[in-house]
């Protein structure tokens, strides 16, 4: 009897936990569905960093003669015109200033996103149960989320996934041939490089190249080439929550995060990150 193809459709924010979470089902063997959602938000340079970590992996992916490691991931980016000004947010166009500090801060609720969590989970529903009518075969749906998120972001908590996921069986046929697969619920962002360096290895993948390809900073800052062009560099900044996070999870690995840090006067190199975030980390 022919084995039947694992499946999943995976919600790609371009982040590292995101990014980690297709790496991962790319190591069990999964054929990966990948959506990005363009909801308007600030740090969209996160949607470049999604399509190249998809063409770096698909490239890597159609090179290797090993067949554990063969994959061609399809990847499609749902644009949501007009959403980001009837949302109240500051992760969006128009909204305040994103705070920083750490996720404990009480300010670090503006930066919510109304039911964005429940409006992604929709989308990549729908295209998991069409391919369950095309194909016949079970099919995950794959969310990075993680313990670290369970305080600011309610959508992330089980209770709300067990609740959405219940929802969405009552509303279609054939819905339990669609599966959740949240394998970082419960851990930290630290669990998640930790199991990203496994999945490199596993995968044969450059752990570096994979992770210069995200983007965690929700106040990404743009640096000129020169004045009168528009081309330049997004730079991650390391003071918002987002970035404090990340970069206390490379603190942890113990080896420099490839993305590249910068403040308001220009480029930073790792160890002015890595200090910043260690004081930080030393006020909580």
């Amino acid at each position: 009897m022919e084995k039947k193809q694992k499946r999943a459709v995976i919600s790609l924010s371009g982040g590292m936990d995101s990014g980690t979470l297709l790496l991962r089902l790319l190591r069990e063997g999964y054929k990966c569905t990948a959506i990005s959602f363009d909801y308007g938000q600030k740090h969209s340079v996160e949607l470049e960093r999604a399509q190249q970590l998809v063409d770096y992996l698909n490239d890597k992916g159609k090179k290797t003669k090993n067949p554990y490691i063969k994959h061609d991931i399809t990847y499609q980016v749902i644009k949501l015109d007009g959403l980001s000004t009837l949302l109240n947010s500051a992760l969006v166009e128009g909204g305040d200033e994103v705070p920083e500090g750490h996720y404990e801060n009480d300010n670090m609720k503006a930066t919510v996103v109304p039911n964005r969590n429940k409006i992604f989970s929709s989308i990549i529903q729908a295209v998991a149960l069409s391919i369950v009518a095309e194909t016949g075969d079970e099919v995950k749906i794959a969310m990075g989320i993680h313990a670290g998120d369970h305080e600011i972001y309610p959508d992330c908590r089980q209770e709300f996934r067990d609740a959405d996921y219940n929802a969405f069986l009552e509303g279609n046929w054939e819905g339990d041939k669609v599966k959740i697969y949240t394998p970082y619920l419960k851990g930290d962002k630290f669990d998640i490089l930790k199991d990203g360096e496994v999945c490199c290895e596993k995968l044969g993948l450059d752990f570096d190249e994979v992770y210069k390809r995200t983007n965690t900073s929700y106040k990404p800052i743009f640096i000129k080439e020169k004045e009168y062009t528009n081309k330049g560099t997004w730079y991650s900044d390391y003071k918002s929550a987002s970035s404090v996070e990340r970069i206390e999870a490379f603190i942890k690995l113990g080896r420099p995060d490839p993305v590249e840090y910068a403040n308001s006067k220009g480029p930073v190199n790792w160890e002015t990150s890595k200090q910043h975030v260690e004081q930080v980390l030393s006020e909580h």
